[in-house]
């Protein structure tokens, strides 16, 4: 197969094709679920599942559009793309393909048709659990149940969401205590910072004048006052450390 040009368009609009199709099969299959749940064409549910599959419909229709302009471009002359007769005809059959099944999905979507799991609503449909039971009551009880159960599980899906956002509040209060606790311990060491360094400046200016009076006094009759001025000054410093 010859290969294939760096212009061609058929290259990102089938990325984009492809892309768009995935997610739209997985949102029909979610309507098709719901409504075959559904107990009222007016459901809450399934109206936005029908939106959201006619919106994801309108985006795959766009992209299919740009692939069948693609392909016509490239039909028009493949040589000047550098693809082969066999390649024109796969992505031509890709188109065909998927031009097919939106035309399917849409009229899959034209059909009001609700509950389709009731006795007598579609032939190869399963009757209801009650159907095998004689002695069960006739009506909805199997789209009650269906419901109830459904309530169910959004109420422990709620439930399992409290005990996340609560595990997170506890988690987020511990981190504030903690970072409460650092500041205080911050401010105290602050503290004791600011009260070493008065200290050591008293200490200092203790010690000069000290050095100033064994100047002053180097005769050996005041050396009984300068012990007795050190044994002075050291004990104001130490009630001045202590009070």
């Amino acid at each position: 197969m010859a290969s294939i040009g760096q212009d061609d368009p058929f290259l990102e609009a089938q990325a984009d094709l492809l892309s768009t199709l995935n997610v739209t099969r997985s949102l029909f299959s979610s309507y098709l679920r719901i409504r075959s749940l559904a107990s009222s064409a007016s459901s809450p549910e399934l109206a936005q599942a029908r939106s959201e599959l006619e919106t994801n419909l309108q985006d795959l229709t766009s992209d299919l559009q740009d692939i069948v302009d693609s392909v016509k471009a490239v039909e028009s002359d493949p040589f000047r793309y550098g693809v082969d007769i066999d390649e024109v005809g796969r992505r031509r059959r890709l188109v065909d393909e998927v031009g097919g099944e939106v035309e399917d999905m849409r009229d899959e979507l034209k059909k009001v048709s609700v509950g389709q799991n009731k006795p007598g609503a579609n032939g190869s449909a399963l009757p209801p659990p009650s159907a095998f039971d004689p002695d069960a009551p006739e009506g909805d009880d199997y789209e009650a149940f269906e419901q109830q159960r459904q309530v169910e599980i959004m109420q422990e899906q709620d439930e399992a969401l409290d005990g996340v956002f609560k595990t997170v509040g506890n988690l987020r209060q511990q981190a504030d205590d903690m970072g409460r606790e650092l500041e205080e311990q911050h401010e105290m060491l602050d503290e004791l910072d600011t009260v070493a360094e008065r200290v050591q400046g008293k200490l200092s200016t203790g010690i000069k004048k000290v050095g100033w009076v064994i100047k002053k006094n180097e005769d050996t009759a005041s050396s009984c006052c300068i012990v007795v001025l050190i044994f002075v000054l050291i004990l104001l410093l130490v009630l001045v450390i202590i009070l």
